[in-house]
C-alpha cells in the first residue's frame, strides 16, 4: 500500500461526501414537485407526457395499486427487451448484422436489465446491435434504476407521513426520476466521456491492420449514452465485453474516477433526501455514516490483499502487489477501489478481472452483495435496503430495553418487523439454495474453469451477483449456458421483487400509522450508539447467514494459498 493510493481513496470519498447535501436538496424538491432551475425546460416535457399517457399526477396511490403499476411496467419491459433480442436480426441499426439471441439468453438479460443487474453472460459487442444496445438496454438502465427511486421514496413517505392511505404515485415518481435526475445527469456524464475518448456513433465497425500486417476488426458504437446512465443508475451492463476495464469504456485515470463518483453519487445523496423528508437531517447522516464504515473497512481489506499480492510469488523475489487482471494506466488502488465501490452500491461495473483478485481481495466483493445492498447499494434500493436493517435494529433495541420499538415516532410492530425479516431473508434463499444445486448438478459444474474452493466460490459469486442485482462477475464461469441463465435469471426476479413488495407493505403500514411524540425513553436514532447499533445488526445477520458458505469458499482459499497450495 503507499500513500498515492491512499489519497486516490481519500480523494473519492472526498468527492462523494461534498456531493451528498446539493444533489440530496435537488432531489428532494424534484421529487417533491417543486421547482427547480430545470423546471422551465423539463416542466412542459412532464405535463406533455402525463397528458400523453393519461396519468394524474395529482393522485396518490395506496400501496398495493403503487406495487400493481410497479410490477406491470416491470412486466412490460421485460416483454419488449425480450423482443427486441429475438427480433434482432430483422431490425434496423445493426451494423454486424448480429443473429437473435438465443431464447434462455434474451430471458437472463431481459429479466437482468428489467431488475437493474445488468448481469451479462454475453459479449456485449459480439452479440447486440445497436438498436437493442440503445432501444431496449440503455431505456432499461434509466427505467429500472429510476424504479429503484420510486420505490424509495414510497418508504420515505412512509415514515413522514402520518395516518395517510397512499405513498405517492409511481408513474409521477417514475417520471420525475428520470427526467430531472438520471436524464440530465446522463448527458452532462456522457459529454464528459466523449470529451476523453469514449466512442459514441452509429457507424459501422472500423477495420485496422495490425503491426503484425493481420486484420482487426474494432467494435465501436453509442457508447458513451449507454457508459453514463449504467454508472449513475447503478446498472453497470457494458457496450463491450471487457466493461470498464475497456479503453473506449474507461480509458483515463479521469474517466475512472468520474465513472466511481457517478456510482455512489445518487445513492448517497438518497441519505440525505431521507433526512429532509423526515425532517431531520441528522438520521440521513446517521444511515450515511453507517454506511462509510463499512465501505471503508472494506477499501482497507481489499487494497491490503492485493497490494501484499501473492505470498509464492513475494518468496521469489517479486514484489509489486497483484496486478493480474488488472489495467496498468490504474494500477492496484484504483481497482481496489473500483471493485468494493462497484459490489458496495449493486452496480456490477468492473475495471479488473475479480476471478484474478486474492483470495481476501474477492471476499469482500461477496461481503458486500451478501449484506443485502445495504453500503450505497442500487440506485433506491441501497436506501430502502438499509432502513430494512434499521427495522431490525430498533426491534432488537427495544427488545432489549422492554419498551415498544419507534423509530421516527413510528411504532415498530410486529407487521414491519415480519416484512423486514421476509425481505431480508430472501437473499439467502436464493443465494444459498442455487448454489447448493448448483455444486451437485452437472449442468452446474459443467461450466467451471476452476476446482477446488475457487470454482465453488465462482458459483457462489454468480448466484451473489444475481440475486443481490449487481451483475458483475468473477469469471472463469462459463455462465452462457440455459442452466445458468434460467436460474440466475430466476434468483434475480427474487432479490429484486421479493425485496421491494415487502418494502411498500411496509411502507403502506406505516403511512397508516399515528406519529408519537418523542419521549424521556425514545432510543435516539442520530448518534454514534444507534450507528454502531446498526452496523452491528448488519454485519451479526450477514455473518450468521453467509459464514459457512464463504468458509468453504475464499477463506478456505485464503489460508490454502498462505501453505502454497492453488486451486
Amino acid at each position: 500500500m503507499t500513500v498515492d493510493g491512499w489519497l486516490q481513496i481519500a480523494l473519492f470519498c472526498a468527492i462523494v461526501i461534498a456531493l451528498v447535501k446539493p444533489l440530496g436538496w435537488y432531489m428532494t424538491r424534484v421529487m417533491a414537485g417543486e421547482r427547480t432551475f430545470l423546471s422551465p425546460v423539463l416542466r412542459p416535457v412532464e405535463r406533455l407526457l402525463y397528458a400523453g399517457a393519461g396519468i394524474d399526477e395529482r393522485q396518490e396511490q395506496h400501496w398495493l395499486t403503487y406495487m400493481v403499476a410497479m410490477l406491470a411496467f416491470n412486466a412490460a419491459g421485460f416483454v419488449l427487451l425480450f423482443g427486441l433480442q429475438r427480433l434482432q436480426g430483422l431490425l434496423p441499426l445493426n451494423p454486424m448484422h448480429m443473429a437473435a439471441v438465443s431464447p434462455d439468453s434474451a430471458f437472463n438479460t431481459a429479466v437482468s436489465f428489467i431488475t437493474n443487474t445488468n448481469w451479462q453472460g454475453y459479449g456485449g459487442e459480439s452479440t447486440m446491435g445497436n438498436l437493442v444496445q440503445m432501444a431496449g438496454l440503455t431505456v432499461q438502465n434509466f427505467v429500472s434504476a429510476a424504479t429503484g427511486i420510486a420505490i424509495a421514496m414510497a418508504l420515505i413517505r412512509g415514515f413522514s407521513r402520518a395516518s395517510a392511505k397512499s405513498v405517492g404515485n409511481f408513474w409521477t415518481d417514475l417520471t420525475r426520476s428520470t427526467l430531472y435526475i438520471l436524464l440530465p445527469l446522463s448527458v452532462l456524464c456522457a459529454l464528459f466521456y466523449v470529451s476523453q475518448g469514449v466512442t459514441q456513433t452509429l457507424g459501422a465497425y472500423v477495420d485496422a491492420t495490425t503491426l503484425e500486417g493481420a486484420k482487426q476488426t474494432i467494435a465501436v458504437g453509442p457508447t458513451a449514452s449507454q457508459l453514463a446512465i449504467k454508472m449513475l443508475g447503478t446498472n453497470g451492463g457494458g457496450f463491450f465485453n471487457a466493461n470498464s476495464a475497456h479503453p473506449f469504456e474507461n480509458p483515463t485515470a479521469l474517466t475512472n474516477l468520474v465513472e466511481m463518483v457517478s456510482i455512489f453519487a445518487i445513492g448517497a445523496a438518497l441519505t440525505n433526501v431521507f433526512g429532509r423528508m423526515v425532517g431531520d437531517e441528522r438520521q440521513g447522516w446517521a444511515l450515511f455514516a453507517a454506511m462509510g464504515i463499512l465501505f471503508i473497512a472494506g477499501v482497507a481489506v481489499t487494497y491490503w490483499a492485493e497490494a501484499n499480492g501473492n505470498p509464492a510469488f513475494a518468496a521469489l523475489g517479486i514484489d509489486g502487489g497483484n496486478m493480474e487482471g488488472k489495467e496498468v494506466r490504474f494500477g492496484i488502488a484504483a481497482s481496489a477501489l473500483f471493485a468494493v465501490v462497484t459490489t458496495a452500491a449493486s452496480c456490477g461495473a468492473i475495471n479488473a478481472m475479480l476471478d484474478s483478485f486474492m483470495p481476501l481481495g474477492g471476499l469482500i466483493p461477496l461481503i458486500n452483495m451478501q449484506l443485502g445492498e445495504v453500503i450505497i447499494g442500487g440506485v433506491g434500493a441501497g436506501l430502502y435496503g438499509i432502513l430494512l436493517f434499521v427495522i431490525l435494529a430498533i426491534f432488537i433495541a427495544g427488545l432489549m430495553v422492554g419498551r415498544t420499538p419507534e423509530y421516527l415516532g413510528k411504532k415498530i410492530e410486529a407487521k414491519e418487523v415480519k416484512m423486514a425479516m421476509l425481505a431480508v431473508l430472501s437473499l439467502p434463499l436464493a443465494i444459498l439454495g442455487f448454489t447448493a444445486i448448483a455444486v451437485v448438478l452437472p449442468a452446474g459444474l459443467a461450466s467451471l474453469a476452476n476446482a477446488g474452493p475457487h470454482g465453488y466460490s465462482e458459483i457462489l459469486y454468480a448466484y451473489t451477483s444475481g440475486t443481490a442485482n449487481n451483475g458483475s462477475a468473477f469469471a472463469g464461469l462459463s455462465a452462457n449456458t440455459p442452466w445458468y441463465n434460467l436460474t440466475i435469471g430466476f434468483a434475480m426476479l427474487m432479490g429484486r421483487f421479493l425485496v421491494i413488495v415487502p418494502v411498500l407493505a411496509i411502507a403502506g403500514s406505516l403511512a397508516a400509522k399515528k406519529t408519537v411524540p418523542a419521549s424521556a425513553g425514545t432510543f435516539p436514532t442520530h448518534d454514534a450508539l444507534f450507528v454502531g447499533l446498526l452496523v452491528g445488526v448488519i454485519l451479526i445477520v450477514g455473518g450468521l447467514t453467509y459464514f459457512p458458505a464463504l468458509a468453504v469458499g475464499p477463506i478456505v482459499e485464503h489460508f490454502a494459498m498462505l501453505a502454497g497450495q492453488t486451486f
